[in-house]
């Protein structure tokens, strides 16, 4: 399993509940649910995650 540090979430987290945080590791960059970090995470890659939140910010994902 990767290790990975600096878990973090948005700056606009509004505190319902609904966050996830990111993490990045040397090669890669983790996604867990704030609620239940027990759970695990998922992993990508540093660039798929650059595409990711690029769509993100385009809006690509806003009518989803």
């Amino acid at each position: 399993m990767a290790h990975i540090t600096g878990w973090r979430t948005s700056t606009r987290t509004q505190g319902q509940g609904q966050c996830v945080e990111v993490g990045f590791g040397v090669d890669c960059v983790g996604v867990r649910d704030t609620k239940n970090r027990a759970a695990g995470h998922i992993t990508v890659a540093p660039q798929r995650w650059r595409e990711f939140v690029r769509h993100l910010k385009r809006g690509c994902f806003d009518d989803a």
